[in-house]
């Protein structure tokens, strides 16, 4: 099995990679771990940014640069904020619409977020994108290794139907999302490990910013699933307040901005709030419920689902890991530095884009205007592999003890890695994950080496720098 081209993952950055690919008529497999829609731009609720016209760009340059504390590549910002301005047109050629009207979200200083099916932007943009998707595909099937040499990237090593073997391909691509189960309290889709980002660790691919960690600051953690439920931004963008048990709006405390200021600002107000022993909630009290149902139709049924009766009653709140600004370096093509043929996109690179902490939306524009670059990237090298076998990773995949120390590291990751951070408890979750490498297998094993990247990050960075909190 050869193709032109295999890509691991099939969120939005994947599938848009492959949309590219697929016109040249490049036979391109996307290849997932679980199925298709197991992926986080599949539960996005916030909308794609969009510059508004030429005279927006260098204010949602500022506002992309102001968000990641100046650390973001700006050369990537720009190409990302000019890129945007075609994004319309070319979604509407494909066939895809937005709901009219822009909506304005934290951190930004004017309306230019588009949005589909009110809070469910993503699920609608991934599932035209799939009904258009011209791929092979290969679900419920765990890459467990990339086939590197000299530079050269032939293909990955998958389990899948209890088999182990080899797929070879002419250019890889790395979409395989971020890191959101080595936390205890997350939003992101169940197989959303950093398994992938573990491989790289191994293979000597570079890892970048792994410390720059994002939290989204409003959402609901009383379910009894791990992944929980994210309360867009635009929540608050449209109004809503954030309200203590004596609804106080305590955020003008922290920041003049209040419910506007950035995530990392707002998750760790409500953060230190909540170690004061206050309770924190979200007050949508200001919605018609007509409103509220139809503009949060995800929301409003979930939340209801649980007896809390939206808009009238308060949502109680909490911060949980959300985004991963960090990861494989990529140049301004997607392509990972030093290989011949191996791209990485979507929230698995690190652009530079969104430096120390990601503004509201520009993720789904990143998948766009970053996958189309890798594979225009692909299309313009026409790069061949010489045929080569590889002998199959012989390591144990699974093993039943694994689950209990990936539920410890979630609770290690979550209290000494999480929203403000210290020598001490980082040094603490750095001996725990050396200490049980050895004891893991394989697929357990990578989630624990890309934890350790993060926290070797953290503890080299001594400087508190925007999602980054050293407090000593």
């Amino acid at each position: 099995m050869k193709f032109d081209c295999i890509i691991i993952g099939s969120g939005l950055s994947a599938v848009w990679s492959a949309k590219f690919l697929n016109e040249k008529g490049f036979n391109t497999l996307l290849v997932t771990k679980e199925q298709i829609w197991d992926c986080n731009s599949f539960y996005a609720q916030g909308g794609v940014t969009i510059a508004n016209d030429e005279n927006d760009m260098p204010f949602h340059i500022e506002d992309t640069m102001k968000a990641g504390s100046f650390y973001n590549k700006k050369e990537a910002v720009e190409i990302l904020s000019q890129s945007s301005l075609k994004l319309i047109n070319e979604l509407s050629n494909y066939g895809f619409r937005f709901d009219p009207g822009v909506t304005k979200e934290g951190a930004h200083c004017v309306p230019r977020v588009y949005h589909k099916g009110g809070d469910a932007t993503g699920r609608e943009i991934h599932r035209f994108m799939f009904k258009k998707d011209k791929s092979y595909l290969l679900d419920e099937a765990v890459v467990f290794d990339i086939l590197i040499e000299n530079n050269i990237a032939y293909g990955i090593s998958v389990f899948h139907k209890n088999k182990k073997f080899n797929i070879y391909a002419d250019n890889v691509i790395i979409a395989s999302g971020g890191i959101g189960a080595l936390y205890k309290y997350d939003t992101n889709a169940k197989t959303i490990a950093g398994e992938i980002q573990g491989i790289a660790v191994e293979k000597g691919i570079k890892l970048k910013d792994m410390e720059m960690t994002q939290f989204h600051p409003t959402v609901f953690i009383e379910m009894k699933f791990s992944q929980k439920l994210l309360l867009t931004e635009a929540l608050r963008g449209e109004g809503a307040h954030i309200i203590d048990e004596n609804s106080n709006r305590f955020l003008f405390e922290y920041d003049k901005r209040g419910e506007l200021a950035s995530r990392d600002i707002v998750s760790r107000a409500i953060f230190m709030h909540q170690q004061l022993g206050h309770k924190v909630f979200l007050d949508v009290s200001m919605f018609d419920e007509d409103y509220f149902k139809n503009r949060f139709p995800t929301i409003f049924n979930k939340l209801r689902d649980y007896d809390i009766n939206v808009p009238k009653e308060k949502i109680p709140i909490s911060p949980a890991f959300h985004y991963m600004m960090g990861g494989i370096e990529v140049d301004l093509n997607s392509k990972i530095p030093g290989f011949k043929n191996l791209y990485a996109v979507g929230e698995v690179s690190n652009t530079g884009v969104h430096g120390a902490n990601r503004l509201a939306s520009n993720s789904l524009l990143e998948c766009f205007i970053f996958g189309k670059k890798a594979a225009q990237e692909i299309i313009k090298n026409s790069f061949k592999t010489e045929d080569k076998k590889f002998e199959i990773n012989n390591e144990e995949l699974f093993k039943k003890e694994d689950k209990k120390y990936k539920n410890i590291l979630r609770e290690q990751m979550w209290q000494n890695v999480g929203i403000i951070r210290n020598k001490k408890g980082l040094n603490e979750a750095l001996d725990f994950i050396e200490q049980t490498i050895p004891k893991l297998a394989r697929v357990a094993k990578l989630r624990f080496l890309t934890a350790r990247e993060i926290v070797k990050s953290a503890l080299a960075r001594e400087v508190s720098l925007g999602a980054h909190y050293r407090k000593n």
